[in-house]
């Protein structure tokens, strides 16, 4: 088993994606499943050696379930298309994600429309040395590596007890402190991909370090 097959298996779901399907290729998904969850320990052990206040998340709670929720999205089709891993999953943790997908594969990491309070404590922390927050998402190799932060959803003006010429505004207006690596299905499948998770994560350690240290304060 190999990316190759999770990628055979998408597209054979994304065209018979319905109970009656799935019921006979039951086995086909057992096997895709149980090679993602040896993929993802594997992943978890190395992400422990590399980072110490990174929180280990059991392969089975790392995987997205195949089902969707019928019930809060009564018109998304029965299955998803895609295989979603999210690691680092623990109280005020950021997210650390890997999509698989035969339409868009991506790796994300950061706090997605984060609780209030940790929303609060990260601008806090802006408010206070937010200079050194743009040193870090501004290093050539981050900026290489992810772009800008997500500003897809922001305030319209400096959050309520902030100056409107703040110096970070910018960044204060933000509801979201998420990065996007987008990878292909040509990578995922070649060799040394996990290699590349690896050098992804080691890449997002320093903003990873200063929001959790944020939101921990």
């Amino acid at each position: 088993m190999s990316f190759y097959q999770v990628f055979a298996f998408l597209r054979d779901l994304n065209k018979n994606n319905n109970k009656a399907w799935m019921d006979e290729h039951r086995d086909a998904y057992r096997e895709v499943r149980s090679f993602m969850l040896e993929w993802i320990e594997n992943l978890d052990s190395r992400l422990q050696k590399i980072d110490p206040d990174y929180a280990p998340t059991p392969a089975n709670k790392a995987i997205t379930r195949i089902n969707n929720n019928l019930v809060y999205q009564p018109n998304a089709p029965t299955y998803r298309n895609y295989i979603g891993t999210e690691l680092n999953k623990g109280k005020r943790k950021i997210s650390f994600y890997v999509h698989v997908s035969i339409k868009r594969c991506f790796i994300d990491g950061g706090f997605y429309r984060p609780a209030s309070d940790i929303l609060k404590s990260i601008r806090e922390a802006i408010d206070y040395d937010g200079e050194e927050f743009k040193k870090i998402i501004g290093r050539k190799s981050f900026v290489d590596t992810f772009g800008s932060l997500d500003d897809e959803d922001t305030l319209k003006a400096a959050p309520k007890g902030f100056s409107t010429n703040h110096p970070h505004a910018d960044l204060l207006r933000l509801k979201s402190f998420t990065v996007v690596h987008p990878i292909t299905q040509q990578e995922i499948m070649a060799d040394g991909f996990t290699d590349k998770v690896v050098s992804i994560y080691q890449e997002i350690l320093p903003f990873k370090q200063y929001l959790e240290q944020a939101v921990s304060v």
